[in-house]
């Protein structure tokens, strides 16, 4: 009973920052001309890593999927409320496959150095997640699930300039944008999770 209640601070945890990145990914980041290339919500959902995995460091990996999941289940319904349906859905369709595969990449390294396990875990969860949701949320094929953004069909799918005077939808300029700053967060993370080491020690028999 008592390690059941000690889990809930990493579901609430969990659950705040996705919700909090689910509302934050419909502003663009309007500084220094990055509005075509980020959102405010790269800055936040990279928490959900470092949540993800020391819950899995502490309490295993079974314990780390009961976290996915009550914290996916909170963040849906909230993000309903505050956001819109089509957000929800990509949001939570992402955020579910690339936490569980952040739960096993992680546990199949976690005997490995100490910065392998959440940095490889973190990065291929992020290219996971950047890919499902921004395709879900914002490509046109995706269009019947409405955002309320952008076109009239919220699409975001209209050109904008990139690289070499080239042209793409705006929806991946804003991915691209947004997995370069979740892959320089992922890194930075590593400092609060090793700090943590020491005083978020694994449990036994999980």
């Amino acid at each position: 009973m008592t390690r059941n209640i000690s889990v809930w601070p990493f579901v609430a945890a969990m659950a705040a920052v996705v919700v909090a990145s689910n509302f934050l990914v419909q502003f663009p980041f309007g500084h220094f001309g990055l509005q075509d290339l980020l959102t405010w919500g790269a800055f936040t959902y990279p928490l959900a890593f470092l949540v993800n995995d020391l819950t899995n460091r502490r309490y295993g990996p079974a314990a780390a999927r009961k976290v996915v999941y009550v914290g996916f289940a909170i963040a849906v319904v909230l993000s309903v409320w505050l956001a819109t349906p089509r957000i929800a859905i990509a949001s939570g369709s992402a955020f579910l496959v690339a936490q569980l595969l952040d739960v096993s990449v992680f546990d199949r390294l976690r005997e490995r150095a100490w910065w392998q396990a959440p940095l490889i875990s973190s990065v291929i969860g992020s290219i996971i997640d950047t890919v499902l949701f921004f395709s879900l949320a914002f490509a046109d094929r995706f269009a019947f699930l409405d955002t309320g953004l952008g076109r009239e069909d919220g699409s975001l799918g209209f050109a904008v300039p990139f690289l070499l005077g080239g042209e793409v939808p705006l929806w991946v300029s804003l991915a691209l944008g947004d997995f370069a700053v979740k892959m320089l967060i992922s890194v930075a993370m590593l400092a609060p999770y090793g700090a943590l080491l020491s005083v978020i020690r694994p449990a036994r028999a999980v």
